[in-house]
């Protein structure tokens, strides 16, 4: 797994006055290892959070489920680990897993949920690759996050970007004023949030996922790992745990 730099992190201002979340992964479960403990923390406080997942996840799994049953089982599995953090709201692109690039197609169809859900923060993946643990920087999920960075600005704030979302859909802009990153290279983390109180819940909604996590007997311990070593970093200490981000404040 490698083992955290010891370097001082940097620490950003985040908004205070959220209210809707946008999340933009890649396949189903890439929301609940990244960040789910938060997510609990966000619903607990009132804060609505939808779900905009861009695959269903078709080329996943580790058993003998036939492909054709794949993608449907694990949209349901989101849904059932989106409702254990009180999330309702879940779309689904349904573009081929395993095969994203960020096309302008995608970055309409995401634009189409901002506009949509109206979000004053995304929630999404890094473009950029984690060395250290290259599971987070799948191809499919450095696709979705420079589609979502380019949906968040300019597309999504732009009338004239695709046009069509406005003159067929009635698709106001929106402007999105906040980006969280999950996955970000170690140097680019700027942002921890506090999930001691809500990991539980993080690993309730892991154990939905149960095509990706039956086979992991050290499901909890392995989360727990990654949790703890980002708040030992940012000198927290004490048993507690913390999830990673980096965050772009928009002007």
């Amino acid at each position: 797994m490698g083992t955290l730099s010891s370097d001082p992190v940097r620490r950003a201002t985040v908004r205070d006055d959220v209210s809707r979340v946008l999340v933009v992964t890649a396949h189903p479960d890439d929301v609940d290892f990244g960040a789910a403990a938060t997510i609990a923390s966000w619903t607990k406080a009132g804060i609505e959070v939808g779900y905009c997942i861009c695959t269903s996840g078709d080329a996943g799994g580790f058993d003998d489920t036939p492909r054709e049953e794949m993608g449907p089982l694990r949209e349901a599995e989101q849904r059932a680990a989106a409702a254990v953090l009180g999330v309702q709201d879940v779309r689904f692109l349904r573009y081929p897993d395993g095969r994203l690039t960020p096309s302008l197609e995608l970055r309409r169809d995401i634009s189409r949920e901002i506009r949509r859900f109206r979000p004053e923060r995304v929630l999404t993946q890094s473009p950029e690759i984690l060395w250290r643990r290259l599971g987070a920087s799948h191809p499919d999920h450095r696709a979705v996050g420079e589609a979502a960075l380019a949906a968040v600005y300019p597309d999504s704030r732009n009338p004239f970007a695709h046009p069509e979302l406005l003159a067929d859909e009635g698709l106001e802009a929106w402007a999105v004023g906040e980006l969280w990153m999950m996955g970000a290279p170690d140097d680019r983390v700027d942002h921890l949030v506090d999930v001691t109180d809500t990991f539980d819940r993080k690993i309730a909604a892991l154990r939905e996922h149960r095509s990706q996590t039956a086979h992991m007997d050290d499901l909890e311990t392995r989360i727990r790992t990654w949790h703890a070593a980002w708040a030992e970093r940012f000198g927290w200490g004490d048993g507690r745990l913390a999830e990673a981000f980096q965050v772009v404040s928009i002007g």
